[in-house]
């Protein structure tokens, strides 16, 4: 049974950092591509941020690209995303999935966590 746990998020300032982690069980971590989605109020979801487990590969969204970055730790089967230099567009539920390779669209991806929210306030 596969799961994804997403936590870290909350409530920060404007400029400020929050990192956000995403462990997975159930899934053999190194075949797999690990992805970052969000959705705001209102707007539909968007893929901002992936990593391919066996070599490292990243891939962002320009909305979030140099300013968020997204690592694995495969010993604990733990993505991280680590969001700095946040504005208050950043605010939204945060999603990590997962699928067997990378890509922007939502629909690559086979399973998913439950959502963690971010607010940033200005």
């Amino acid at each position: 049974d596969v799961q994804l746990q997403a936590s870290g998020g909350g409530l920060v300032q404007a400029g400020g950092s929050l990192r956000l982690s995403c462990a997975v069980s159930g899934l053999t971590f190194g075949n797999s591509a690990i992805a970052w989605f969000r959705q705001a109020p209102g707007k539909e979801r968007e893929g901002i941020a992936c990593i391919v487990s066996d070599n490292d590969d990243t891939v962002y969204s320009d909305s979030v690209k140099g300013r968020f970055t997204i690592a694995s730790d495969n010993a604990k089967n733990t993505v991280y995303l680590q969001m700095n230099s946040l504005k208050s567009e950043d605010t939204a539920v945060y999603y990590c999935a997962a699928g067997p390779r990378s890509g922007k669209d939502q629909e690559m991806y086979d399973y998913w966590g439950q959502g963690t929210l971010v607010t940033v306030s200005s």
